[in-house]
């Protein structure tokens, strides 16, 4: 991990600035490295695409490390970078993320429940755990397509609490966004990764369901 940051670097004009400064930024990240690598891959829709997110991010992170003043918020202070970087990718391609009103219902997901799917299709009849033998068909691959398939202004908010743990007060920070309404994308992200677990196991054949031939 360490190869990773000191070769980010030295790709930009940061290469001239002091070798102790760059080991200083190393021994801060390198702890939060895989993490942070996930986040971008979670957000970003192809492995080139995280890559270089992750270093623009590093590089973003070089640069304004000596601003840190509390070293223990290192790790959602990365997040933070990552997040603003993405954003500013989209910008600068031209596309805006969604921003609809974050509790209108524009299609029938808020309607969808998983639990009760399951309960109905009965996919696993025999199971005393239904739900997580579901949930054991996804490999990550799957798990990663199904995020991507989500709204990009939703999708930050329930990786950030899901997959990172942090609290929702962290994320609404991370995300810079009110309280509220991280909790808004929060309801619609969770509603959306249900139906979107659902229709990518039946359009992949990971369940049998009663229609089915």
């Amino acid at each position: 991990m360490q190869t990773i940051v000191q070769a980010v670097a030295v790709r930009n004009e940061e290469a001239a600035a002091p070798t102790g400064r760059r080991d200083t930024f190393t021994q801060l990240v390198e702890p939060h490295l895989d993490a942070l690598y996930g986040y971008c891959a979670s957000l970003t829709d192809q492995a080139a695409d995280a890559d270089d997110l992750l270093q623009d991010t590093l590089l973003r992170g070089l640069r304004a490390h000596d601003d840190l003043r509390d070293k223990d918020r290192v790790r959602s202070w990365l997040f933070t970078i990552a997040t603003n970087a993405w954003r500013d990718r989209h910008r600068a391609r031209g596309r805006k993320l969604p921003t609809m009103s974050l509790d209108a219902s524009t299609d029938d997901d808020d309607d969808f429940s998983l639990f009760n799917t399951l309960a109905v299709e009965d996919p696993f009849p025999y199971s005393d755990e239904l739900h997580l033998d579901f949930l054991r068909l996804f490999r990550s691959a799957d798990v990663h397509a199904v995020f991507r398939g989500m709204t990009p202004v939703h999708r930050p908010a329930l990786i950030l609490t899901t997959i990172h743990g942090f609290s929702c007060k962290e994320a609404a920070a991370i995300l810079d966004v009110p309280l509220g309404t991280l909790l808004s994308r929060l309801h619609r992200g969770r509603k959306q990764l249900e139906r979107g677990l659902w229709d990518y196991a039946l359009r992949n054949r990971l369940v049998k369901v009663a229609d089915d031939d």
